[in-house]
């Protein structure tokens, strides 16, 4: 047995063990949340990853009521924002008081000074919001007046958005939008799952949550999910995929080439990297599939391909070129 698979062996039964976190979290989903199993295991990526997460879908989806139950579940502090139109960037990152009995300004911080920020409703604030929440995403720090100040680790932003159609809307930033690792679109429930709801309306009760999982924990689980092997053939079919983005004809994609106007940044490559080993190790597995990379590839890219006038024309999204990605690069 060579010396890289007794590592492989080890790193499994290290995630078996650490990976009974995640049923513990889930238990505790399934007593709030009915169903959107997909979207809570993406919520778990950004946390195990330290990875922001946009979430899409029209209201009433029970989008902000995962994150908080997330949030409760998680030993954490927990910031709900509201994002209007008149929400000023003061209102996010906090401001200076002048005291008056010590006549100096003291630092007021905001609500993000927090582990675990939603972000509700983000694309109704203006683009001068946006910005004051591009530095505390990347960054992880905020400055007020002449002070820097870092941010709690870990620091999640979850941020919840409506369908860019709907009137009231900003579209996001691309630079802000990029630094989001997933965008997961959340669908409608099942009808088996809806009638479970109203069940469970009757029950006006609020359920009592358990700490599941501590920073502590959340802190070492990263470090377990940065161990999961991805084998050099993984890593390099990861690169095509977003190559095959910037230049398609390379690939053999020729037809893709007209229909897109930018393609994935280097970003996209690490998250989708670290993304892939964060689900690997949902599914309990010690190493990288290409499974695995076509679970996570659609929120990685989609929200980094940005499509042509042409592809707009011919009702191309990118939903579809991400497709024809996964169809056509050859598969380790």
């Amino acid at each position: 047995m060579t010396q890289s698979s007794i590592d492989i062996h080890a790193i499994s039964e290290r995630v078996q063990q650490e990976s009974l976190v995640v049923d513990r979290i889930f238990q505790e989903m399934d007593r709030v949340i009915v169903g959107q199993r997909y979207m809570v295991e993406r919520l778990l990526i950004g946390l195990f990853c330290n990875g922001h997460i946009l979430l899409e879908g029209v209201p009433g989806l029970a989008k902000t009521l995962t994150v908080s139950t997330l949030a409760k579940i998680v030993d954490a502090s927990f910031k709900r924002i509201q994002f209007t139109p008149d929400l000023l960037p003061a209102d996010l990152t906090g401001t200076t008081i002048y005291n008056q009995h010590q006549g100096v300004f003291i630092p007021k911080k905001g609500p993000v000074f927090a582990n675990l920020i939603l972000a509700d409703e983000i694309n109704r604030a203006p683009a001068k919001v946006q910005s004051a929440l591009l530095e505390c995403m990347q960054e992880r720090q905020v400055t007020i007046g002449d002070e820097t100040y870092r941010l709690e680790d870990p620091f999640l932003v979850m941020a919840t958005q409506n369908p860019i159609e709907q009137e009231g809307t900003y579209p996001l930033p691309e630079a802000q939008v990029d630094r989001f690792m997933l965008k997961v679109k959340v669908d409608y429930p099942t009808r088996d799952e809806e009638r479970l709801i109203l069940d469970r309306m009757a029950d006006a009760g609020e359920t009592e949550l358990a700490r599941t999982v501590g920073i502590e924990e959340i802190l070492r689980l990263r470090e377990v999910v940065e161990l999961i092997y991805i084998d050099d053939k993984i890593k390099d079919y990861v690169v095509d995929l977003v190559q095959a983005t910037r230049d398609p004809a390379r690939y053999g994609l020729d037809e893709m080439g007209p229909l897109i106007e930018y393609g994935a940044s280097p970003r996209a490559t690490i998250f989708l990297a670290r993304a892939a080993r964060a689900h690997a190790f949902i599914q309990r597995r010690g190493y990288v599939t290409p499974e695995d990379i076509k679970a996570v590839g659609g929120d990685v890219l989609r929200h980094r391909i940005r499509t042509s006038y042409e592809a707009e024309a011919e009702e191309i999204d990118t939903e579809q070129i991400v497709q024809q990605l996964f169809d056509h690069i050859e598969v380790p």
